[in-house]
């Protein structure tokens, strides 16, 4: 009998080293259930807003179905390059210091692989995206996470950093407002990180993607605005939160255009374009769309309340999230894991939701909950859990 290849040996060590996405798994689960309330994956419950469709629908109706430059449109980019000089008087030129990606989960993967020779080594403040440590170590770097504080509502501090810095780290990433926590910084608190990385010589991955959606009056804080850190600073963004638009796969980054060319390189051999017709969407939703978004986080924001008073009235210690739309209550006091209580939860009240383990190892003790789906379910499943939580409490 002829032997079996060994296809796990001869895989990346790199590949073979990552773990598929919990997110996934407990949405995959869920999908093969009847009467279940998803609070798991991060996506708007929304449609995409009208005029944004329509675009598309224009656009393919005229035949704009080619390909795009690699950068991407350049009306798209000029209106990114508006945006951020309206909105935090952060010039950049549309030509060279734009990109744009296959959303942002692209444009990290191109900035790691771009930055990171073999052995550096990336901080990353944990709880976190899972996709941060994952994209280090396939671009052969060195993840070093660093834990987050549920007593500083989860902001990161440069003398929690410093312990973790050594002659190898090259790259910091930050991700606020943040999932699966929901923080946000203060702009002290990031003139501090600011500092930080000038002492280090870092380079800063700045996460956007969840800007606009900050529920203070600070609003939110574009990293590469904080003095002197344009420079250093590549800004993360995209459409997928804000607009209602995960499908269409558009996001983009400004940053230095050494670094803007070295990772379109890298672009124009895997993706080479975002497409054409997503890209049209997204010019429209930057132009015409921000009532629509505006109207979106209003009601975003009334689900938070919502959410946050139901986990303190179940008696879970909770940390009010301002920013994207997620929450992340503690249930150490169930006397469960995360994997327990998520895997346990699903079975028998039917409410699907994340594990905290799934983003780093300080966020065990936790599960994620979005709040990015309608009120009634999000009633519904706050009953079902307070009555799962009560019989362990």
């Amino acid at each position: 009998m002829k032997e079996q290849l060994d296809w796990k040996r001869r895989l990346s060590p790199a590949v073979n080293s990552i773990q598929p996405s919990s997110i996934r798994r407990f949405f995959d689960i869920a999908s093969k259930m009847e009467d279940v309330i998803s609070l798991g994956v991060g996506e708007p419950d929304f449609v995409t807003p009208w005029n944004i469709r329509e675009s598309c629908v224009y656009g393919l109706e005229k035949g704009y179905t080619s390909y795009t430059a690699n950068r991407g449109l350049p009306e798209l980019r000029k209106e990114i390059v508006n945006k951020y000089k309206r909105q935090y008087d952060v010039t950049y030129d549309w030509e060279t210091d734009v990109l744009v990606t296959v959303g942002v989960s692209e444009a990290l993967d191109l900035a790691m692989r771009a930055l990171l020779a073999p052995g550096d080594e990336v901080l990353i403040p944990e709880p976190c995206y899972v996709s941060y440590q994952a994209t280090a170590r396939l671009a052969r770097g060195v993840p070093i996470t660093v834990p987050a504080k549920i007593e500083n509502e989860f902001r990161i501090t440069p003398d929690e950093l410093e312990p973790y810095v050594t002659d190898k780290t090259k790259i910091l990433v930050i991700g606020y407002p943040n999932n699966p926590t929901g923080a946000i910084m203060s702009r002290d608190d990031l003139l501090a990180i600011a500092k930080f990385a000038e002492k280090h010589d870092l380079i800063v991955i700045s996460d956007e993607i969840y800007s606009a959606l900050t529920y203070t009056e600070q609003g939110p804080i574009c990293f590469a605005s904080l003095p002197g850190m344009k420079e250093r600073t590549l800004v993360m963004d995209g459409f997928s939160k804000a607009y209602a638009m995960t499908g269409w796969r558009v996001g983009y980054v400004c940053g230095n255009p050494t670094l803007i060319a070295a990772m379109t390189k890298i672009h124009q051999y895997t993706m080479l374009c975002a497409s054409i017709m997503a890209q049209m969407a997204a010019t429209e939703a930057l132009r015409n769309a921000e009532d629509s978004m505006k109207a979106m986080v209003k009601e975003y924001n009334r689900r938070r309340k919502l959410i946050y008073n139901g986990f303190v009235k179940m008696g879970l210690p909770c940390f009010e999230p301002k920013g994207a739309f997620y929450i992340f209550p503690d249930i150490s006091p169930t006397g469960l894991t995360s994997e327990e209580f998520a895997e346990q939860l699903l079975e028998e009240e039917h409410v699907a939701l994340v594990p905290g383990n799934a983003f780093g190892a300080s966020g065990e003790g936790h599960i994620r909950c979005s709040y990015a789906t309608a009120i009634d379910k999000i009633s519904e499943a706050l009953v079902r859990i307070n009555r799962f939580v009560q019989k362990r409490m």
